[in-house]
C-alpha cells in the first residue's frame, strides 16, 4: 500500500487500523514521518511570519538578524523537525501503552511493536486536528482534550480486531 492509501484507510477504517499492525516498519516511518515534515513546514512558516512580526517592533534587532538570517532559519528548522520529531514519537508511544492496558483488559493478545503502530494509524485524524489547530492558531486544554480523546476511541475501536488470547 502507498502512504495515500495508509492515510485514507486510517481516517475511518478501525478495522484496517489494526490491520496496519502488520505494515513493515519502513513503511510505517514513512508515514510518520511526512506528517512530522507536515508539522514542521507549517511550524517554520508560522515562525518566520513571527519573526518578521517581532523584528519590526525591535529596532536594535532587525540589524543583528539581517546578520545572522542566514544561519538562524536553518538551524530553526532543523530544532523544529527534531522537537516536532519528538512530540509526535512521545504521544504515539504514550498512547501505545494506553493501548497495551486495553488490550489486556479486553484479554486480547498483542506486542507493544504491533500496538505502536495501530497507535499511530489511530492518530491520523487528531494529527490532522493537531495541524488545523496550527494553521489557524488555535491552542487552549480543551481542543488538545479532545485530539486525545478522539486518540483513544480510534485505539478503542482498533483493539476490537486483535485477536482474543487463549
Amino acid at each position: 500500500m502507498n502512504l495515500l492509501q495508509l492515510f485514507r484507510a486510517s481516517l475511518h477504517s478501525p478495522k484496517k487500523i489494526a490491520a496496519f499492525r502488520l505494515i513493515p516498519i519502513g513503511k510505517v516511518m514513512q508515514y510518520i514521518f511526512s506528517y512530522i515534515l507536515i508539522m514542521t513546514i507549517i511550524s517554520f512558516v508560522l515562525f518566520t511570519n513571527g519573526m518578521s512580526g517581532q523584528q519590526t517592533s525591535m529596532e536594535g534587532l532587525l540589524e543583528y538578524f539581517e546578520k545572522i538570517q542566514w544561519l538562524l532559519y536553518p538551524f530553526a528548522f532543523v530544532f523544529l523537525f527534531v522537537f516536532n520529531t519528538l512530540l509526535i514519537f512521545v504521544r504515539v508511544s504514550i498512547f501505545a501503552y494506553v493501548g497495551i492496558l486495553i488490550l489486556s483488559v479486553r484479554k486480547r493478545k498483542g506486542e507493544y511493536r504491533h500496538i505502536w503502530r495501530t497507535t499511530l494509524f489511530a492518530s491520523t485524524v487528531p494529527m490532522l486536528l493537531s495541524i488545523v489547530a496550527a494553521l489557524l492558531s488555535w491552542s487552549n486544554s480543551y481542543l488538545q482534550l479532545a485530539i486525545y480523546v478522539i486518540t483513544l476511541v480510534y485505539l478503542i475501536l482498533a483493539t476490537k480486531y486483535y485477536p482474543i488470547k487463549r
